[in-house]
């Protein structure tokens, strides 16, 4: 077993390589980051680990999404969709306990989708301000995703605040 501190730094890089995973759109990356059950003992010649609900993940707005495939499919839309997206974590905490870790943090998305049609640069560029969570187990691989979970930060905007004035 690893030293506490130890754990925690390789976390912090196992969850940076997430995101900058999906920041390059490495799609072949991005599945070596996420268990498969054979990391848990499960005998794939019994368990089809497409659909073993090893693994579990809610997008913004989205169902819960179990196992491997409906996981790994739908980071594929994802990419085939998003030109451009950068993350940047603000409020990162992880904590250890034996073979399981927990990143909590705020992801400060900038994003970008398909350019117009009837123009030559990129589409517009959004903002989003989402809180996730990340759980990764330990594997002989080292640490491996086993649930995001991500929901968007709703803030209060200018329509709002005069709706509550004029009640």
């Amino acid at each position: 077993m690893t030293a506490p501190h130890t754990d925690v730094e390789e976390v912090e890089l196992a969850n940076t390589a997430f995101y900058e995973t999906l920041e390059r759109g490495d799609f072949e990356e991005l599945s070596t980051l996420w268990l498969t059950p054979s990391d848990l003992g499960v005998d794939e010649t019994y368990h089809d680990p497409a659909d073993s609900g090893v693994v579990s993940c809610v997008h913004p707005g989205w169902p819960v999404l179990t196992g491997r495939g409906e996981v790994l499919r739908s980071y594929a839309l994802i990419m085939a969709n998003t030109d451009y997206i950068q993350f940047f974590l603000t409020d990162v905490h992880v904590s250890v306990t034996g073979d399981t870790a927990l990143v909590s943090c705020t992801e400060n998305i900038l994003s970008g989708g398909p350019a117009p049609e009837d123009g030559d640069g990129p589409g517009p560029l959004v903002g989003q301000l989402v809180v996730a969570t990340n759980v990764f187990r330990r594997t002989p691989d080292g640490w491996k995703l086993w649930s995001h979970h991500a929901s968007p930060v709703l803030t209060e905007n200018a329509e709002d605040e005069n709706d509550e004035s004029t009640a």
